[in-house]
Formats: C-alpha cells, structure tokens, sequence
C-alpha cells in the first residue's frame, strides 16, 4: 500500500539539513545559519517528526546523517540549487540583464571552442553573464549534479555509468605530442613512440580520461607508456615548463593547434589514436534549461561546426542533443 508523506518542510528546513552535514554540528549550523543552537533543534525534529524517520546521528565526531539524511540532503542541494537559479534568472529578466550561463570546462574546450561561443553569444546578447569554472570531470560532474553548473564543455567521459547525465557530441578531437621550438625533435619528419621515451614528460595525472587514453595508444605499439616527470593539467603551467626544458607534453588537438599558430609549440608528426574522443556538453537529465543556457548551447553547437580537427582522426563528428 502506498504511503504518502504529505510534509510542511520549507526551503528553511532544507538549508538547515545542509548546514548541519557541512558544519557536522548543530552549533556550527547556528552560527552559520544566524540561528540559536535551541532554535536549530526544534527545527530538525520537527523535520524528523514530518518525515518519520531519523535524519541525523549523534557520536563523537559530530552529527551524522542517516541513511534518510544523507538521501534528503542530497535533493535538498538540487532544490535550493534550482531554487537560486529561478530568483536569479527572474532578477536578470527584470532588470533586462539577461540571464547567467554557469560552465564548466575541460582543456580541450578551452582555448577554442569555449571562447568562440562566449564571444559570439555576446554579439547579439551582451547581457548574458557567462560563469566559467575550470576542472576536470572528477569535479566538474559532481557540481553539474548539485546543480551549481549548467553544463560541462569539453572531452566527454569515456563511461556511461551516469545514468543521470545527458551527453551531446559536437566534434572529434585527438590529442597530440608537443615540443617547444627549437627542441631537438621539433624538425624530425618521422618519428614512433618507442623514439619518445628517453625524453621526460608533462602529462594528465592518471585519474583523467586523457591519461588512460595515452597509455593505450603506446601499449597498441607494444609500448610501455612513460612515466611523467610531471602530472598536470594546468595550461599556463605546462606551457611554461616546455618552455624552458626539453620535455615532451600531450595537449588536445584544438589547445596545440592554437598554440602551433602563435609559434609557442611545435606538433611532432605522430598520432595517438586511442586518444580519438568527442568533445561536447555533458549535462543533467532531470534539469531543463534556462533561456540563456539554452542560447548558449545553440551557440556552441554553430561555433563547433566551423573548428579544425586533426588530420589524423579516421571517424567522423556526430550530433545528438541532450535537451
């Protein structure tokens, strides 16, 4: 038989359940809260009470939730999420600013693809305030499920384990292998991976997509993978270290054509094809899009028809859409 809860919490109450997991005890949730410790119980039991169920804990480390707790608290994050988005979007249409875009991106996206779409959305709407927060997937997914991101641009994860995100291709990128100008192998005209590997490299740590995709791509060649002199996906940081020593670094087609362009690096002449991968929008099934988002992702999608991709990749960009 169907149980039907039919409770009184308030966005008050779901606030509180959050301040109480984050502080990890109802003083801490007070004081953040601007409430007394006295006023924050009442508060939790009366939730409690609403629900039928224990939502937190007492031990020695602070107040823990339930299983109930740690269920509730993780809707109440959306709720208050989607909650914000929906005053904020009625301030901007009221005072003519436009709406706000929050995404985040991967290296691939970045140098190209992302700035492209910001700029050319700001063309016919200046108004529209793009927030853009830079990570990897690790991150980024988490924040897309809270609902503190729109979207993720950038190389899509190679599992389909989530089964609450959407994903839409917009292009197929491959990475390659860079050098600084001048390098001793900046002029070689042929060049196989077992040739690379006295040299020290810069490479994605070994929890990122890319990483693993690099590793395979020398074990294809019966190769074992290098191991990095340094793991890192900070742009500027790497950029410098090429600079200023002979390593070798693995960027994304679209970062290393741009950088090639500028004479900042030189691409050496071999693939890694098990790095073939599309770059598009990861986003959250169950949350439609703003206005602003949604122009935003039209405008991706016309930015990413007209961006080069490596001579070496052998399929074909695909779309699909995820709204």
């Amino acid at each position: 038989m169907d149980h039907l809860i039919d409770t009184h919490l308030t966005a008050s109450h779901l606030r509180l359940l959050v301040a109480i997991v984050e502080e990890h005890s109802l003083i801490g949730a007070a004081g953040r809260l601007s409430m007394t410790q006295p006023a924050v119980t009442k508060a939790l039991q009366a939730a409690e009470h609403q629900l039928g169920v224990p939502l937190f804990t007492r031990t020695s480390s602070g107040m823990v939730p339930t299983i109930y707790g740690d269920a509730l608290v993780a809707r109440a994050r959306v709720v208050l999420s989607q909650l914000k988005n929906a005053v904020q979007e009625i301030n901007d249409l009221r005072e003519g600013t436009g709406g706000r875009v929050a995404v985040g991106t991967l290296l691939a996206a970045s140098p190209i693809l992302l700035p492209r779409a910001i700029a050319q959305i700001h063309e016919k709407w200046r108004n529209i305030v793009v927030s853009v927060v830079e990570g990897t997937n690790d991150l980024l997914l988490p924040a897309v499920r809270r609902g503190d991101l729109d979207l993720v641009v950038g190389r899509l994860p190679d599992t389909t384990e989530h089964g609450d995100f959407l994903h839409e291709v917009l292009l197929v990128d491959m990475a390659c292998v860079v050098v600084r100008p001048g390098h001793p192998l900046a002029d070689s005209r042929e060049l196989k991976l077992a040739d690379l590997l006295e040299w020290n490299w810069v490479l994605p740590p070994q929890e990122t997509t890319l990483r693993h995709q690099i590793d395979q791509s020398f074990r294809r060649e019966d190769v074992n993978p290098p191991v990095p002199a340094v793991e890192s996906v900070c742009l500027s940081v790497n950029r410098t270290l090429l600079m200023l020593t002979d390593y070798l670094s693995v960027w994304p087609w679209q970062v290393a054509c741009r950088a090639a362009e500028a004479n900042g690096v030189v691409i050496l002449p071999i693939a890694l094809p098990a790095t073939e991968g599309p770059i598009g929008i990861t986003a959250r099934r169950d949350a439609p899009f703003s206005p602003a988002v949604d122009l935003f992702v039209s405008t991706l999608r016309a930015v990413a028809k007209g961006i080069p991709v490596s001579p070496h990749l052998h399929i074909p960009a695909s779309n699909g859409s995820p709204k």
